[in-house]
């Protein structure tokens, strides 16, 4: 390590006052600035967390997508977390990514949270692990895990500006908490500061990058500032490092002239330039002999093992909530008829909206796995419409005109309307953000391509954007509109921009000549260097009953119905925050008229976080899948017939209505405050507290066999400086193979302080054949028995241990004596 910093020290010597503050803002929208005379390349930082989209958001350049995080925290699983995190690793190998913006670690507060299905879970205690697993893999394969956004940015409603008002404690023992582990116990070479205030100040100007960050858990890593969240000088002298995007920011030249005039010292930036040239040095950026390091080499080729880790993850990260025994269904090839019904079934969500979204290559959807499966014994119907918004065309019907492959052809154009820049894209839908095509300089972008039906139908074909489009068929306009985005949030409005459509007669095989004209004429902002942009179509919701009438009709003719029920990008998104925790559209009332018309009825969950299920109880069985990854539909069958277990555990609560939630709301109030006055009691604290019953407990999920607390040992005695480690042994009483996780909470009766009911201490997983008996050791660290008050504090005495399968179902006890 001394020579390590020996060289850091010497690398930042040699380089003059301008070159130190040029480093600290990036090259551009993903890549910092190299410098070859210390032998420093560019580091290219990427989205993730849930993928590696890399430096260009391009279908052409495709992205492992793996389930979301919701499943990967349902998993309970520290082996998972770390594999998780190895294939991250891989895939920013593979595409020559340095650092991965992930994992996500803030709280499940509030199940209106709109980016809900990017983090792990509402336990503070069981994010950490998690986190800390992910950090660790993925750094040991040469790649900087990015945990982010620090700190309490748990909710999306004016997250540029709101005030998150919480007190220390709190603070401390919850929001800080899988920071602290990603930190201490993860070695993480990066943090994101998040957007948001906290008790009166920015997170980039914030004291809580000093401490306890830096003073106290000893980070040495660069805090990258999520994305535009730097706005201004004063960010400079707290303990932020680097401003991104580049290479327009608040700092530059204004810096160097605050540290010539001595209101910023040099060594504040020599700090942060040191931490920037460790990170490098860390990921290979930095030549060993003075030179620099040739850029990583990259490939398109997604390993098939990568692809079976997002397989097996998904059926592990899924949740079965109910199941009289219709599950599994190990003859399910041989049913002579099988309904699968729902939108979600076909346009399936594999993840959530926003910057994790990555570009997979393929998406196996449930109606895709089944139809191999079944083949002509499946039907499928719609159902319900939930997809909102306009869909992409079908790529493989699309033809360039121009190079008469298959895609798009695409021109931006100059003020007298030159050509200037072309691509040549598969898809429909695009996106320009850190891309190289002249997005700041053009005056217009031209697409064309030629779309041949399947099928003769009448569809709404229309646009996504904000700026001026005109949209051409064979040589006729036939839409032409400005539309004014829905959102002040100018990410939001980037990603999810307005739509419109208009009624096309389309004929089967008949080519249509399909041209486009963008205007990016009068842009501000975001839009001056980045754009959005969606030609399809817009599903008809003129006879939903129809829909509805149709599916009972199949179902009815079915020996078994399959409906997948979930959200859409409306629903669940970064830059907003959920308007209520029910299923989009008339989805309770499809699966209520469905299973009327077949009792044999499955439901599937296809949503990132908690939704109202008003029918779980009239199913046979409701299987949690959350936004399952490219891999989805497969897995899918495996859980359905067996060949899998779902493995998942829930990781935060699912209420029976939105009226019981004890901590709900997340919208700040008329001085743009968001108070957490409900301080450490949260998720199933929070239920406890109250009294109140929720549709599914922390920790619940049910798998395909049971299991038996048989005995619980171990030393009695912890301290501050002393672990508890507990001997589990449990029984799978069931006829098959499965997963059992234990579960320990920790109690204390007649506390001098004000304590959860009880709360989370320890977990471990455990896998048994039919019949046997293992036992699973589960370490307990002191700390979870402390409460912060200007400082740890440890209450002496007995403290309960309850140990059991969820945080309602504890059949055994242990005590521990804390002193």
């Amino acid at each position: 390590m001394t020579n390590l910093a020996t060289k850091v020290d010497e690398l930042t010597a040699q380089l003059s006052l301008e070159e130190k503050v040029g480093l600290l803002t990036g090259r551009d929208f993903w890549n910092t600035i190299p410098l070859e005379s210390i032998g420093l390349r560019n580091l290219l930082l990427s989205d993730g967390p849930s993928g590696v989209r890399g430096e260009f958001w391009d279908e052409r350049d495709n992205s492992l997508n793996l389930p979301s995080a919701t499943a990967l925290g349902s998993s309970w699983s520290n082996e998972l977390a770390a594999e998780y995190g190895r294939t991250l690793a891989r895939e920013a190998a593979r595409k020559g990514v340095d650092v991965v913006l992930g994992p996500t670690i803030n709280l499940h507060r509030s199940p209106l949270g709109g980016r809900h299905f990017e983090c792990l879970s509402e336990d503070a205690m069981l994010t950490g692990a998690l986190a800390t697993s992910y950090t660790q893999a993925m750094q040991s394969l040469g790649k900087g895990a990015c945990p982010k956004h620090y700190v309490a940015n748990d909710f999306e409603t004016e997250r540029y500006t709101a005030d998150v008002v919480v007190d220390e404690r709190t603070l401390r023992e919850l929001y800080l908490r899988p920071f602290e582990d990603a930190v201490i116990d993860g070695g993480a070479w990066t943090i994101m500061s998040s957007y948001n205030q906290i008790n009166g100040t920015t997170a980039t100007e914030n004291d809580l990058l000093d401490a306890p960050l830096r003073t106290e858990w000893g980070f040495d890593g660069v805090v990258i500032s999520d994305w535009t969240a730097v706005r201004s000088l004063e960010s400079a002298k707290a303990e932020q490092d680097l401003v991104m995007p580049g290479p327009v920011g608040p700092w530059g030249a204004a810096l160097v002239a605050a540290v010539q005039s001595g209101e910023v010292a040099e060594e504040t930036i020599n700090r942060k330039v040191r931490r920037l040239i460790l990170l490098a040095i860390r990921v290979g950026a930095v030549g060993a002999d003075g030179s620099t390091p040739a850029q990583p080499p990259r490939n398109n080729n997604i390993t098939a093992e990568s692809r079976s880790f997002a397989r097996r993850a998904a059926s592990e990260g899924s949740v079965l909530l109910e199941n009289d025994g219709i599950l599994p269904i190990v003859d399910l090839a041989k049913k002579a008829s099988v309904a699968l019904i729902g939108h979600n079934a076909k346009a399936a969500r594999t993840q959530g909206g926003g910057s994790a979204t990555t570009l997979p290559e393929l998406i196996v959807t449930p109606l895709d796995a089944l139809k191999d499966l079944l083949g002509s014994k499946l039907s499928y119907s719609v159902g319900a419409v939930v997809q909102r918004g306009v869909g992409e065309l079908n790529k493989a019907l699309l033809r360039n005109p121009v190079t008469n492959s298959a895609g798009v052809q695409v021109e931006f154009l100059g003020s007298e309307g030159e050509v200037l820049y072309t691509e040549e894209r598969l898809a429909s839908a695009l996106t320009w953000l850190g891309s190289s095509a002249p997005v700041e300089t053009a005056s217009a972008i031209r697409l064309r391509t030629v779309y041949t039906p399947e099928v003769t139908s009448t569809e709404l074909l229309g646009f996504a954007s904000v700026q001026p489009v005109k949209v051409i068929v064979d040589g006729k306009l036939v839409l032409e509109a400005q539309l004014a985005p829905e959102t002040s949030d100018v990410f939001t409005a980037l990603m999810d921009p307005p739509y419109t459509s208009v009624p096309v007669e389309f004929k089967a095989g008949t080519p249509v000549s399909l041209e486009v004209h963008v205007d990016l004429a009068n842009r501000e902002g975001l839009a001056l260097s980045a754009q959005n942009f969606v030609l399809g179509f817009e599903t008809d919701r003129s006879n939903e009953q129809r829909l509805i009438d149709e599916a009972v009709e199949q179902a009815k003719a079915s020996e078994l119905a399959i409906v997948v029920v979930g959200t859409n990008a409306q629903v669940e998104s970064e830059g907003f925050d959920r308007k209520d925790l029910k299923l989009p559209g008339r989805q309770d009332e499809l699966v209520a008229a469905v299973v009327a018309a077949n009792p044999n009825t499955i439901v599937v969950v296809n949503a990132g976080s908690p939704v109202l299920m008003p029918w779980r109880k009239d199913v046979k069985a409701v299987l949690v899948t959350y936004f399952g990854g490219e891999q989805m539909g497969n897995a899918l069958v495996d859980m359905l017939t067996g060949a899998t277990e779902p493995g998942g555990r829930l990781p935060t609560t699912w209420p029976a209505t939105e009226a019981s939630v004890p901590v709900i709301n997340c919208t700040p109030d008329a001085n743009g405050q968001v108070i957490y006055e409900e301080g450490i009691h949260i998720g199933y604290r929070a239920w406890l507290k109250a009294g109140a019953t929720p549709a599914y407990d922390f920790g619940y999920g049910l798998g395909y066999t049971t299991w038996q607390v048989v005995a619980v040992s171990g030393d009695n005695q912890v301290s501050e400086s002393k672990n508890l480690n507990i001997l589990v042994e449990v029984k799978n009483t069931g006829d098959r193979f499965g997963k059992h996780v234990v579960q320990v909470y920790a109690e204390r009766k007649n506390s001098a302080i004000d304590r959860p009911v009880r709360w989370l201490v320890g977990f471990a997983e455990v896998w048994a054949a039919a019949g046997e008996t293992k036992s699973v050791a589960v370490n307990i660290r002191g700390r979870e028995f402390a409460d912060w008050n200007q400082g740890w504090n440890y209450e002496a005495g007995e403290f309960t241990l309850h140990i059991g399968s969820n945080v309602n179902d504890l059949p055994a006890s242990f005590t521990v004596v804390m002193g």
